[in-house]
């Protein structure tokens, strides 16, 4: 394992999305000593099958999965991670938006307490909100993250046996990290790092699926 290296992992299915991505992560300052490796998982059939491809394609012990319509804007995010990471080696996951517990119904938005990020509308080009609710703390220990970003310092395997499409992948995978001993944090931040073009409908075709199981697989560490 290669700890000078950082690999960002995306699915792609929208080109026109992961290059303006890629732009953004190009103009990341890069920290003195470390590499950055770039990894586009074309055609997955689930999220969590896409993540484990780029997970086991990759000696880098630093991964950020990202979702393509993610854009960093703050330029020293890198050199944040790695201070959140190399100081707590307890910290498996960091989001950007979470929930210190999930809802009972199992729908994360429900209870989507700690983060901040700006929310782009290309539907409205006019709108730009910054979705902010700040916590207590330099990084809040939370229950979930958000898939839109999740950059972890260790390897466990994404639950494709159970997720097969795009729904809990990331809720599976918060579970995941914290059932081996992990924390999974969100940082406190002064201004939002990245942006989330959410401009379009959401497929939540699967979703009532996903989530009773997900509800069945963790429900003995969610409500005991």
């Amino acid at each position: 394992m290669n700890d000078k290296k950082i690999c960002f992992i995306t699915c792609v299915n929208n080109h026109d999305f992961y290059s303006e991505c890629l732009l953004y992560i190009d103009r990341l300052y890069i920290p003195e000593g470390y590499e950055i490796e770039v990894l586009s998982i074309e055609d997955a059939k689930s999220m969590t099958g896409g993540y484990n491809e780029g997970m086991n394609s990759t000696d880098a012990k630093y991964k950020i999965y990202l979702h393509q319509d993610v854009f960093i804007v703050d330029r020293y995010f890198l050199y944040e991670l790695l201070d959140i990471f190399t100081n707590n080696t307890d910290i498996g996951m960091v989001g950007i938006v979470g929930a210190e517990k999930m809802s009972e119904d199992g729908c994360m938005w429900n209870k989507r307490e700690v983060g901040s990020m700006y929310m782009l509308d290309l539907s409205d080009t006019s709108r730009c909100e910054e979705y902010t609710r700040l916590g207590s703390y330099v990084c809040d220990p939370v229950e979930v993250i958000d898939g839109l970003l999740m950059a972890t310092q260790y390897d466990i395997r994404w639950r494709e046996d159970i997720f097969t499409e795009f729904d809990f992948y990331d809720a599976s995978q918060s579970m995941e990290f914290r059932k081996r001993g992990y924390k999974v944090v969100v940082p406190l931040m002064e201004k939002p790092i990245c942006v989330h073009d959410d401009g379009f409908i959401l497929n939540l075709i699967n979703y009532d699926n996903n989530r009773k199981k997900y509800l069945n697989e963790y429900k003995k560490m969610l409500f005991s």
